[in-house]
């Protein structure tokens, strides 16, 4: 199962899926976990949802709110 903490429950799903499927498929396990997590986080990132983009809204925020006080 996937490690990371920042997924939601959506993404844990997404990403055992994939990883069932690529097991199916043929793949082995390290190359299952890999490309069930890039699918995973490519999915994150189409969504704006990776901790770099949560955190360019919120710098994003304040300078807007550093703004409107020099106004």
């Amino acid at each position: 199962m996937a490690r990371n903490n920042h997924w939601d429950q959506d993404d844990q799903k997404q990403y055992q899926h994939v990883h069932d499927s690529e097991v199916d498929r043929g793949q082995d396990e390290r190359a299952a976990e890999r490309i069930a997590a890039a699918t995973v986080n490519k999915q994150r990132t189409r969504e704006g949802r990776t901790l770099r983009q949560e955190q360019e809204r919120r710098d994003q925020g304040k300078d807007d709110k550093k703004d409107d006080k020099k106004d």
